[in-house]
């Protein structure tokens, strides 16, 4: 990560396969693109493998948050379970969205806020 960049931890209820999912979309947005990372529960014994926990997204200013929105709302609108979001900064500030009718545009202004209020109280995360 950069000076000036944040990260946002996405993370969503369900299955495995739908973060993966979300992990794939999000890395074949532009803007996004090299900017998320995917993190792996501990293994325990005996395991291959963790399971797929959370994707954290370098984000910075320049309307970040609205392009992150955005792909949330466009790959939301294409699933077809129930399902919730979580997007968190690492103080624990936290926006949940409902897969039913996601509002893009509050959405990116609950992200832009989450920044915001970062860059306000002096935290570069």
């Amino acid at each position: 990560m950069s000076e000036g960049e944040r990260e946002l931890w996405l993370r969503v209820s369900g299955s495995e396969d739908e973060l993966r999912s979300l992990r794939n979309w999000l890395r074949h947005e532009d803007g996004l693109r090299g900017r998320v990372r995917a993190f792996q529960s501990p293994l325990a014994p005996g395991e291959m493998g963790g399971a797929l926990d959370a994707l954290a997204v370098a984000v910075g200013s320049g309307g970040m948050g609205a392009v992150l929105a955005n792909c949330l709302s466009t790959w939301i609108g294409q699933r077809r379970s129930d399902m919730r979001i979580t997007v968190s900064t690492r103080d624990g500030r936290t926006v949940e969205v409902d897969a039913k009718g996601v509002d893009p545009q509050a959405l990116a202004r609950d992200i832009e806020r989450m920044l915001n209020s970062d860059e306000a109280e002096g935290n570069p995360q």
